[in-house]
């Protein structure tokens, strides 16, 4: 652990004092350093308070998002070298430190064993991608989009500062372990624990999102730059759903009424959300919409409390983050050849560039959750769970990923078939490095299929 968080500050260094003229290939070198070594957490024997100075840790559940995290950052670097080309020299760098300091708050959020350092850490990640969509997005609308995001944050994250505050004035201390034990045992606590429920839950499901407290996704992904839109739909989402994991012991006795109305509005804003992606003209903003709807399923699972619940959810949690960062990827691949994201105008790109519809067809599969890919496992586990209760939970879930499977056949019909539009006939071929930035989004997939054991948690 220790050597991960050296790795990563020196790849800060890197970018800040090493030539320009090398420093898009030594940061991406030394970022696939940090990716190596962070596969090693796999390979240790991790126990839940396995930690470092009493103040980060690492167990089951934050190994598979850290690696996650370290994974996407060479991949971040590699899609943003085409359009950063165009900017100055001091702004390119700055914009390898923004991503690097995400990947710093990221890793500390994923081990914190502290409240207080996980609440710095979790808002923290808002800085970084807050200057991306604002200094390098794409239009005007950029800045109400960044508005929509520190809106929503602060929305969220303000009454968890309070619970905290609460919390500390009770027990004298934030540690996870010494929480766990007082909620659970001492007396004095059960009257705020519905409260402090609220509040918690509102933090997490912002940063999900959940819908109905969604509006903010769609805006910044529609308005950030590739990189940007990568590192949201791929971890910074996860952040909601590793936080509800993380706290979810506290609250084994709240009122089980209040979870069966939170599964029921989460598994409905899925599959509302479904509904909505075909009503997107704007091929970013409906693979925005897609996001929402996994991650409301996600956290139906989560909120239903099973172990099993809880397991496919981290199954989806990882496979959907790979699939999203690789159909924004895709989609920012088409927009750079035809300046518009508008689906009625980008289509018939299959005559073009057949291996680029290869791709297109793999990650709307994955998408859908074909077998035996990931998706469908996590799926299928956190639908086979609500089984145990109510068999309307089966059907509302079922019917949102019968949805999803429809929205994204819909995306590759809609961009590969067709017939051309004669203005987009000349278009550059697609590079190396494109097809090097799909093939690693999708490799960890399939490597998925091989030992799915490394996405499940031991309770």
């Amino acid at each position: 652990m220790s050597l991960l968080l050296f790795g990563v500050f020196g790849l800060l260094l890197i970018s800040l004092f090493c030539p320009f003229s090398i420093v898009w290939g030594l940061v991406i070198f030394f970022s696939c350093f940090v990716l190596f070594f962070s596969l090693f957490l796999f390979g240790s024997e991790i126990f839940i308070y396995n930690s470092l100075f009493y103040v980060l840790g690492i167990d089951f559940v934050s190994i598979s998002l850290i690696v996650l995290s370290c994974w996407l950052l060479p991949l971040t670097l590699l899609a943003s070298q085409g359009h950063m080309a165009f900017y100055s020299i001091n702004s390119q760098r700055i914009y390898c430190v923004l991503l690097i300091l995400v990947l710093i708050s990221l890793v500390i959020t994923f081990s914190s064993l502290e409240l207080s350092l996980f609440y710095i850490s979790f808002e923290a990640t808002l800085i970084p991608i807050l200057l991306i969509i604002s200094r390098w997005g794409s239009q005007y609308d950029r800045y109400q989009a960044s508005i929509y995001f520190v809106f929503y944050t602060l929305f969220g994250s303000l009454p968890f500062l309070v619970s905290l505050l609460i919390i500390n004035n009770f027990l004298g201390s934030l540690f996870f372990p010494i929480c766990s034990y007082f909620f659970i045992f001492e007396n004095f606590i059960n009257n705020f624990s519905s409260l402090w429920w609220v509040f918690t839950f509102l933090i997490f499901v912002v940063k999900m999102p959940v819908y109905g407290f969604h509006l903010w996704l769609p805006k910044a992904h529609v308005e950030a730059t590739v990189a940007g839109s990568m590192l949201l739909a791929a971890v910074l989402l996860k952040l909601g759903g590793y936080g509800l994991i993380r706290l979810l012991n506290l609250f084994n006795f709240v009122n089980i009424n209040l979870n069966f109305f939170i599964v029921c509005f989460c598994l409905w804003g899925s599959l509302v959300t479904g509904i909505i992606c075909f009503c997107q003209s704007d091929l970013k903003s409906l693979i925005a919409y897609s996001s929402v709807g996994h991650m409301s399923l996600v956290a139906g699972g989560v909120f239903f409390g099973l172990n099993s619940s809880i397991n496919g959810s981290m199954i989806l949690m990882i496979s959907h983050g790979l699939v999203s960062s690789g159909l924004f990827c895709l989609a920012n691949v088409l927009y750079e050849r035809s300046g518009t994201r508008t689906l009625g105008l980008m289509r018939g790109y299959k005559c073009l560039m057949g291996l680029m519809a290869f791709w297109w067809l793999v990650s709307c599969a994955a998408n859908l959750g074909l077998p035996p890919l990931p998706n469908l496992i996590g799926e299928l586990i956190i639908i086979s769970s609500f089984g145990f209760f109510d068999f309307s939970f089966i059907i509302i879930s079922g019917g949102s990923v019968i949805v999803s499977a429809i929205y994204s056949l819909l995306i590759y019909q809609l961009t590969q078939s067709n017939k051309l539009i004669n203005n987009f006939s000349n278009v550059l071929e697609v590079s190396s490095r494109e097809h090097l930035l799909l093939f690693s989004h999708l490799i960890p997939l399939f490597l998925l299929i091989v030992n799915p054991n490394l996405l499940f948690i031991c309770f």
